[in-house]
């Protein structure tokens, strides 16, 4: 009998793809393929599609080899991706037109003032919980200052899930976070708005449909694979690490700890979240909305901290095995990719505050980490106090460190935290939510309090004045409700 399944996350600059036992959850085999980014110091950030394609193959291939006469009982197909990204293909063909410039490409950026003038604040909080147009908006307006020759009825505004959907099934539709952040969805009425599309040219048709719940697609025949497969997707990939972690409680905190760290969780239907830089869609659980809310660090940050200061990723345990904390009221401003508030024209907000003639190269690693951890609490106080989550659940590359399970665990006590066992698996499962709960339910650790908790918390105080003194209304905002 067929039982397996074919799981595929289609991150920023890996794709992983993995088979798990429909009914047990185990993972069978991983496999992965480093996609490689072409950054310019004008913001450029993009991706060939061929190179996708390539990776999707390669990927493929070492599956079918490690699964072997097993291949042949996959029954299922799910897919997640990052969102954000765009791409204009043909329609018909699914042929790529233009590379994939990723969501972190900050080249269309300076026509977002315009868009968002074109209507008043109130007509965005309305459209979408957020008191900003989706930054697809004026990336369409950038690509028509490119090539108004690829805005026509034969070709197709899509991101990276979309793309990837159509090469498994020939068949475009997107989910809610990519339509979110193309600007074109209606958050209240769960739907597409030709409004928005409207302010810069652009027909409703030029984007993919919306995908229906949790509903499959036919898999066109690939990879050695049956065509026909029911296939599932494409799922934002905050929403597939999402449904991994309702594995671990029903209602969780779940925080990405990768490349960028967000944080995501659910409402019921009557009560709303508020936040300038938040995206709302449907809860995929539930009939409420899952709230994404991103924080202006991350790994970028983490990872230029550990190279700065002890030599990279390999010293980083031994940095925090020998200490914990960095030297009381040392904290740091960990926005180091972020513009810099004092002189517009450049980039980094980033800095410390309370490093002595004593302090260590190791204490500026420590600080970073500890004030990461600091600005994570900052956003999500309110989902503590206010028990909106019943535990936050780590996932993504920086959670498997142990002081920020440490860290966090002391900041949202009493929520308790729990940290995936499987992380670098979390999108695979959750992608696979359609065809069963027992392949995408996640398996966490209770993560205990370090002795140093009090210590912890004390120094949230520090971080927060100096915050806003520096940043104060330049910073990203806490949610409300």
């Amino acid at each position: 009998m067929n039982e397996l399944l074919l799981a595929i996350d289609l991150g920023t600059t890996v794709l992983k793809s993995g088979v798990l036992d429909r009914k047990t959850g185990r993972v069978l085999a991983v496999a992965s393929h480093r996609l490689p980014v072409r950054a310019e110091a004008d913001g450029t950030r993009e991706q060939s599609l061929s190179d996708v394609d390539r990776a999707l193959d390669l990927v493929m291939a070492q599956l079918r080899r490690r699964l072997g006469t097993r291949w042949k009982q996959i029954a299922g197909v799910g897919l997640a991706a990052q969102g954000g990204s765009f791409i204009i293909c043909n329609r018909n063909t699914g042929r790529a037109l233009t590379p994939m410039r990723l969501w972190s490409d900050q080249r269309p950026l300076r026509l977002l003032p315009k868009v968002a003038g074109m209507k008043p604040v109130a007509y965005w909080q309305k459209l979408a919980f957020n008191t900003n147009p989706g930054w697809g908006l004026a990336r369409m307006l950038w690509l028509r200052e490119q090539n108004p020759k690829l805005f026509t009825a034969d070709n197709i505004y899509v991101g990276a899930g979309e793309y990837a959907f159509f090469q498994l099934t020939g068949q475009w539709r997107q989910d809610a976070g990519n339509a979110i952040q193309i600007g074109c969805y209606r958050v209240p009425e769960r739907r597409l708005d030709a409004g928005p599309l409207a302010l810069v040219d652009v027909p409703v048709s030029f984007v993919a449909p919306m995908r229906e719940g949790h509903s499959t697609v036919p898999s066109l025949s690939r990879w050695g694979l049956p065509a026909g497969l029911p296939v599932a997707g494409p799922y934002f990939d905050h929403e597939a690490g999402y449904l991994a972690a309702v594995g671990v409680s029903d209602r969780p905190l779940q925080c990405s700890l990768g490349t960028a760290w967000v944080g995501n969780f659910t409402l019921p239907a009557n009560e709303r979240a508020q936040s300038p830089n938040q995206i709302v869609v449907p809860a995929p659980h539930h009939d409420g909305w899952m709230i994404v809310q991103a924080l202006w660090t991350g790994n970028v940050t983490w990872d230029w901290a550990l190279d700065t200061f002890v030599g990279g990723l390999r010293n980083a345990a031994a940095v925090f095995e020998k200490q914990l904390l960095p030297p009381p009221g040392m904290v740091a401003l960990p926005w180091m990719h972020m513009l810099n508030p004092l002189k517009r024209d450049a980039v980094g907000a980033g800095g410390f505050y309370g490093g002595g003639v004593a302090a260590q190269r190791e204490d500026f690693v420590r600080a970073v980490a500890l004030s990461m951890s600091y600005e994570m609490l900052r956003i999500f106080r309110q989902v503590r106090d206010q028990r909106k989550a019943d535990s936050v659940v780590l996932g993504g590359g920086a959670s498997k460190g142990a002081c920020f399970r440490q860290y966090l665990a002391a900041l949202f006590a009493p929520l308790p935290v729990d940290a995936l066992q499987e992380e670098d698996v979390a999108g695979l499962r959750g992608c696979v939510y359609a065809f069963g709960k027992h392949a995408s339910a996640g398996k966490a650790k209770r993560v205990v309090l370090p002795r140093e908790a009090d210590k912890i918390r004390e120094g949230y105080e520090v971080y927060a004045e100096l915050f806003e003194r520096v940043l104060g209304r330049e910073g990203n905002t806490p949610l409300k409700f």
